[in-house]
């Protein structure tokens, strides 16, 4: 498999990556749940023109664009060279050209930067591997979800991408896993995303060091009771997104969503803040009912779940 400093033939591949909310209340860092926002990037690389200097050129269509760098630096460009490094698959040797089709919000708590370092990790693995599952016993979703997961420091919304529906993402010390969750194919999925930013690094810096004991116990009972509702009980639902220990300490930097998060639970509808915020998720609602509580300046928006990684060898 070690194609160390044998520059990779040319080659097209196609990604599309879903868009994740991390969480789900009680789950912090990690439950995730993908969704059908799916960002679509085409690679193609060739050997470097000059191996001493390769180069790397982005073009960007929708969400970021104007804003996100066009060149090494941008996220999916860097995670390709990462992946095919990873790979021994000489990263240093190959031009990249990435034509990049944003749909997933930047800075919502939609798992952007998850779906984007997938999305170049995928296009890795694809410029290397083509379309095969496995290589000399190495998985390539397990492949994906210890990679992708590393680099975001969770595996929640990274897991979600990569692996579709709903997971369960944890870490044995040097090595991030994820397992699938079932979900209901009825349950109801909207996010309720506003004009406001919030990064995640701003969001993280706002949590405690340590939470009491009390709140840690009730927070995993909830994420066992996340688990059974996810599966089509829908009166645990409520409950299940309940959560101590993250969404109470953030409502300061993003005020308008923790009204809206406060007014829908007290409506019956489970709530919850999406990732790092500032968008929310609703599960079990309608989404006319999330709508009218919001009002105006929310992008409101039934899902369905996300499916899959996927990458496709075009040329």
């Amino acid at each position: 498999m070690n194609q160390a400093h044998q520059p990779l033939a040319p080659r097209t591949v196609e990604v599309s990556v879903a868009a994740s909310s991390a969480n789900l209340g009680p789950g912090f860092d990690a439950v995730g749940l993908a969704l059908d926002l799916r960002d679509e990037v085409t690679v193609s690389c060739r050997p470097a023109s000059d191996p001493g200097a390769p180069r790397t050129t982005v073009r960007v269509q929708g969400q970021g664009a104007g804003d996100v760098a066009l060149d090494e630096r941008h996220l999916v460009a860097r995670w390709v060279r990462g992946g095919l490094a990873g790979l021994g698959a000489g990263a240093d040797l190959v031009d990249l050209e990435l034509d990049c089709r944003n749909v997933v919000p930047h800075g919502r708590g939609l798992g952007s930067s998850a779906a984007a370092i997938v999305a170049g990790l995928a296009a890795a693995w694809a410029l290397v591997h083509g379309e095969l599952d496995e290589v000399d016993g190495l998985s390539r979703s397990q492949w994906l979800v210890a990679t992708s997961s590393a680099a975001e420091g969770h595996g929640d919304n990274a897991a979600a991408s990569v692996l579709g529906g709903a997971v369960l993402a944890w870490s044995d010390g040097s090595t991030y896993r994820a397992a699938p969750l079932d979900v209901t194919p009825d349950l109801a999925v909207v996010t309720c995303v506003p004009e406001e930013v919030l990064m995640t690094e701003v969001a993280r810096s706002l949590l405690p060091a340590t939470v009491p004991h009390s709140d840690a116990a009730f927070t995993g009972a909830r994420t066992g009771l996340l688990v059974q509702a996810l599966r089509g009980v829908p009166d645990l639902l409520l409950p299940a997104t309940e959560d101590r220990i993250h969404q109470q300490q953030r409502a300061g930097a993003m005020p308008r969503s923790h009204d809206l998060l406060v007014r829908l639970r007290a409506a019956g509808v489970a709530a919850a803040v999406s990732g790092a915020g500032p968008s929310l998720l609703c599960l079990g609602a309608e989404r006319d009912t999330v709508a009218a509580a919001a009002g105006e300046g929310w992008s409101v928006r039934a899902h369905q779940v996300g499916t899959p990684v996927c990458a496709t060898v075009l040329a």
